[in-house]
Order: structure tokens, then sequence, then C-alpha cells
């Protein structure tokens, strides 16, 4: 670069070249340019460690933030091809080591980090996200108990999502054949690394959209599996789509990802969590060998329950029956009653046959033609002096004569011929019945009007009239003689 000129300050309103200036002026572009090269050149691979702040993705695709620390601020940008390959999901406040190289934006006059790759700065980075995500999901509800569904107790299809090369599939079906032989179907996914998220989340999301009675039988419990390993290995479980699946899913969920001391949000979402894959079969199916014994004891209790109220009935019985006195014992005080009684009967009809004679005779020693003929006389005497007055019988006639003159007037208004006189007419139809409604008249093929003077036949409008009867043809006579028969 040229040494500034010892006449610098001289400066006029014009710049011009001077003689020996070796100084041009450069464009802003040539600058930014100059400027772009040198740090690309100085800073082609740095390493930077921060914490993300101002995270966003584009609609492109691409993803921006800034890095900092307590003292200083980066602008960092990773292309679509690199940010589709990230592990997890970008927040603010995480601590992350960014791996890239230096550049200048010119449009605004920055220098910036293009990212390649993007990582979280140890364990307690990961466990912070985890914890942030976990927070984050458990306020939408997704960890919810009253979300957990109760598992079928002897599942007909079991669904497994694990990687079909591993020692889990195996262990799965070795519990469950050893348990209860339960038919499997397994959707192999990859269960670490790059895209195991996105395989676990669809076939979670697969087994949930099967249709009962298609081609591939739907499950009644779907089991989610996975070995152990360190938190890195299990990341994929921690994934917000693979949670969201579960937690979405139609089909009860068991999560058996990792050994008994490692969780994942997946076993947060899950309805229930084993701590190891081998106790997800054993959660999923009972022992075949306990059922059979639980069933045989029931049936055992189940006749002994039966059975038991018939003998306490016929211990009962026996009982009572050797409580009841005898026959003949019941009977005896009241057959003494009855001779009792009958003795007591007798007795009663000698003595009143007795006391009738005794009144009879009596009453036949009062009883004497003279005593009679002065009876008859007297009556003969009370019956001519009663007199018999014709008011007696002239009042009720004469009354029954007047109502029954208002019954006939009465019933000479309410005859149904009456308002004939007064220009009516009764419709009858052709057996003779009196029509009142129009109805009635329609449905007939022939009325009758009946006047004070006489009837007429009518038929209802819009009837065809009826054809006109066929004279017979004249027969010609022929000549009777003896021997036709039908002359």
């Amino acid at each position: 670069m040229a040494t500034p000129p010892d006449d610098i300050d001289d400066a006029g309103l014009v710049a011009r070249e001077r003689q020996g200036d070796n100084a041009q002026p450069l464009s802003i572009s040539e600058i930014s340019a100059l400027l772009k090269r040198t740090v690309e050149d100085r800073f082609g691979f740095v390493r930077l460690r921060g914490e993300l702040s101002g995270v966003k993705r584009a609609a492109s695709g691409h993803f921006y933030c800034a890095l900092k620390d307590e003292g200083a601020v980066i602008d960092g940008v990773m292309w679509k091809g690199n940010a589709q390959r990230l592990n997890f999901r970008a927040e603010d406040g995480l601590e992350v080591i960014a791996t890239g190289k230096l550049t200048t934006y010119p449009g605004r006059s920055k220098y910036q980090i293009v990212i390649d790759s993007l990582e979280l700065a140890g364990e307690g980075a990961l466990l912070a996200l985890l914890e942030k995500t976990r927070a984050r999901l458990a306020a939408e509800g997704l960890f919810d108990t009253a979300r957990k569904r109760r598992l079928p107790f002897l599942p007909q299809v079991i669904g497994v999502v694990t990687s079909p090369t591993g020692a889990v599939i195996r262990d799965i079906l070795h519990r469950l054949a050893d348990r209860f032989p339960t038919h499997v179907v397994v959707w192999p996914v990859l269960v670490q690394g790059q895209g195991a998220a996105e395989q676990v989340a669809a076939a979670v999301r697969g087994f949930s959209a099967i249709e009962a009675g298609g081609p591939v039988p739907r499950p009644d419990v779907v089991i989610v599996a996975r070995g152990g390993g360190s938190i890195e290995d299990l990341w994929s479980f921690n994934e917000e789509a693979v949670v969201r699946a579960i937690a979405e899913c139609s089909i009860p969920v068991i999560s058996a990802v990792g050994h008994e001391t490692d969780t994942t949000l997946a076993d947060y979402a899950a309805d229930r969590r084993a701590p190891t894959p081998t106790a997800a079969a054993e959660m999923a199916v009972p022992v075949r060998a306990d059922l059979a014994l639980t069933l045989a004891d029931l049936g055992t209790r189940q006749r002994r329950t039966v059975y038991r109220p018939v003998e306490l009935g016929r211990e009962r019985l026996a009982a009572r029956a050797r409580m009841l006195p005898r026959p003949e014992n019941l009977l005896q005080p009241q057959a003494q009653r009855l001779d009792d009684l009958s003795e007591r009967l007798r007795r009663a009809l000698g003595d009143r046959s007795a006391k009738g004679r005794e009144r009879l005779a009596g009453v036949a020693a009062r009883l004497s033609p003279s005593l009679l003929s002065r009876s008859a006389a007297e009556a003969a005497r009370r019956l001519d002096r009663a007199r018999l007055s014709p008011a007696l019988v002239e009042r009720p006639l004469r009354s029954g004569t007047d109502r029954l003159a208002a019954l006939t007037r009465v019933m000479s208004q309410l005859h149904p011929e009456k308002p004939l006189e007064r220009g009516y007419a009764i419709i009858r139809d052709a057996a003779g019945k009196a029509l009142t409604t129009r109805a009635e008249a329609a449905g007939e093929s022939a009325l009758t009007l009946q006047f004070r003077d006489g009837s007429l036949d009518a038929v209802p409008a819009g009837t065809p009239p009826a054809p006109a009867p066929r004279k017979p043809a004249p027969r010609t006579s022929r000549p009777s003689t003896q021997d036709d028969l039908f002359g």
C-alpha cells in the first residue's frame, strides 16, 4: 500500500491525481471483496463455542442465528442442506459448538460464520435442551396422566417398532414365546443416527393408521424399543416428532428405550414405560400357565359355590324334619274335639225336637173352626168398607196422556223426512243408505235424491255416462213342431 502524501491536508474541492501518486481510489464493492478474501483465507476453518441467540429458520430452509458469549457476538448462517441434517432442535439459550468458516456479508458490512455442523457443547447442554423440550411439551399436556390408557389384558396382535437386526427384537420374541405366544408385527426402523427419529415417528403413525380387518392385522398394543446407550445414542427418542407421534397414537404404546436408568421423552408420552425391552414383553402379555391355573382355580371355586347352597339346604332340611312332630300327634286333639262336638250336636238336636213338639201342640190347641170363621168374616167386613176413588185412577192416566202427546210432537219434529217439507233432499246410495259427506257421495257410481213428493236418480260429477243398454235382437219366430224341444 502506498503511504499517504505529505500534502494530504492540502485538499481541494475536486479530487485530482498527483504526479507519482499510486493510491488509486477503490470502490465499496472492491474493498468488500478484498476484505471477504482476506477473512476467508485467514479463517477458512474455525470452531466456535457460544450460546445460540435469535434462532430462526427462513422459508427457504436456511438457518440463521447468532453466537455470543459474555463479551462479543457473531452472526451465523447454516444453509438448507446442512440445516436439514441437524440432530436436535436449535433453540435460544443452548450452548453449542459451531464448525465452519468466517466470511463477510458486504450487503451490511458484517462478518459472520457459515456453519457446516452444529453440536451441543457437552452433555450438560444436551441435558439442558432435553429439559427445555420436556417442559415445553409438558405444558401442552402431552405427558398428562389423564391421557394414559390401560393396556389390553390379552392382545391378539403386538406391533414392535425397533431395529430388525438388534438383540432387542430377539429378546422380545423370546420372552413372548415363553409367556404367551402372540402374533407380532415388526416395523423395522433405525434407532440411532440421522433420520432415526423420522422413521420411528412414521412407524408409530403407520401402526395407528392400520384399519381393523385389513390385510395387515391392526395391533392391540405397540412397543417402541431400543437397547441401552449413551444420551446421544438415545437422543432420537427425545425428538419432538417421536414424542408427538406416540402421544397421538390411537393404540396403547409401551416405551422400552434403554435400560432401567435411562429416561427419554418417549417414556413420558407413552401409556406405560418399561425398564427394558424384555420387561415390555412381560407387560404386554400375561403368563399363559398362570392363566390356566387361575381358570382351573376359578372353575373349582365355581363348582363349590354352586354345590354349597345345595348342601346347606339339605342340612337345614334334615334338621327341620327332625324337629317336626308326628302326624298322629297333630290329629289327636282335633279328633277328640270332633267327638265332643258330635256328642253335643246329638244332644242339641234332641232338645230342639222336643221343644218344637211342645210348641206345635200348643198352637194346634189354639186352632179351631170357629176361630177361623171369625177371622174370615172380619176380613170380609174390612174389604167391604174399602172404596176405590176414580181420581186415583184418572190422575195417573191423564199425566201419562200428556207425556205421550209431548213425545209425539217431539218425534214428529225429529223425523228424518220432516226437512223434506221445507225444500231439503236426502241423498242415498244404491243400497238406500243416507250419505252425509261429499267424500261418501263421490265414491258412489249412482245416487238417489229423495224429495218430499218422490225420488230422482243422479250420478256424481265426473262419472262417465253408463253405456246405453243394448236392445236384444229380435228373434225370428219359427213354427213350432212337435220334434223341436227348444222352440
